[in-house]
């Protein structure tokens, strides 16, 4: 009976939550995987085509780099005890905005809005890595 009741507190509710979200997050990084490749191999076609503008070329590329980022935030979710590193949303941030200046650049006034949350996530890191990692009092 205490075998029973050792085994049932070992499966708790927040237990079953990290275990669905560790399965989904495996899913989600072999999707990625497979979207990699996909835009690895579409990269590869531009390159040999040249009916492909710059604009596309460096879409490509920045999209590569958005799949490689969101591949490598899962990596360092398992290495870091289950744990997302803030550091790594800034750089998602900073490079889909990047991206969006490429694609949408056609309009000032978005292009400098753009510029800006770039500015902010910029400034926002810069914090980050000033900021002592372990807090006063704990």
């Amino acid at each position: 009976m205490n075998y029973v009741k050792s085994v049932l507190r070992q499966f708790s509710i927040p237990s079953l939550l990290q275990l669905i979200l560790n399965i989904s997050l495996i899913v989600l990084a072999v999707i990625l995987c497979v979207l990699l490749v996909k835009e690895l191999i579409h990269f590869g076609k531009m390159m040999l085509s040249a009916a492909s503008t710059l604009n596309e070329f460096l879409e490509a590329i920045i999209a590569f780099f958005l799949y490689f980022e969101f591949i490598a935030m899962i990596v360092k979710y398992f290495r870091e005890n289950y744990h997302f590193p803030l550091r790594y949303f800034l750089y998602i941030g900073i490079t889909a905005m990047v991206r969006l200046i490429i694609v949408d650049h056609h309009n000032p006034l978005n292009t400098l809005i753009y510029s800006g949350v770039i500015l902010i996530l910029i400034v926002s890191y810069y914090i980050i890595n000033k900021t002592p990692v372990e807090r006063p009092g704990k």
